[in-house]
């Protein structure tokens, strides 16, 4: 293990959920694999996108959302960086082998984008990430996930900026 661990910054506007979930996914799992420990950064996680007309994303978001008991659980979240990497969770072996749990512990999904990773300047050891695979047009119908946070309660004084 004489690498240094590599953190790649993936800017999730206009991304499909389900696109850059399994690119990450995939980062994070070679990086166990490698054993580099290679971390990844998410930001404006508001701004990812769900495929779909908006009223049968909303019912599918609602629907696992009161899926279980308020209290007990299983919980599903609100937030818009919480549902993204709850969505990277569900493409990691995460309650089967040790490796899916550490790979999510290198994963941080953040709402907006933190001022050190802003402009063309990243801290030592960042990187942005390679963004061609995930870069498709929008869809016709489609829905962001601020918004899906919105429709299911979320507290939006934490979200900020357009959504």
């Amino acid at each position: 293990m004489d690498e240094e661990p590599t953190t790649y910054v993936f800017d999730a506007s206009d991304l499909a959920i389900g696109r850059l979930s399994t690119h990450v996914a995939k980062i994070l799992l070679n990086g166990q694999k490698n054993g580099t420990q290679d971390r990844v950064i998410v930001t404006n996680a508001e701004n990812a996108i769900v495929s779909g007309s908006k009223k049968s994303v909303f019912a599918t978001y609602r629907k696992k959302y009161e899926l279980n008991h308020a209290r007990k659980g299983p919980f599903f979240p609100r937030m818009p960086d919480k549902i993204l990497k709850r969505t990277v969770r569900g493409m990691l072996p995460y309650q089967k082998k040790s490796s899916g749990r550490a790979a999510l512990r290198n994963l941080r999904v953040v709402i907006g984008c933190p001022s050190h990773l802003q402009g063309d300047e990243l801290p030592e050891g960042h990187e942005l990430a390679d963004m061609s695979k995930l870069s498709r047009p929008l869809p016709l119908r489609f829905v962001r996930l601020g918004k899906i946070s919105e429709n299911l309660g979320a507290p939006m004084g934490r979200v900020g900026g357009d959504i």
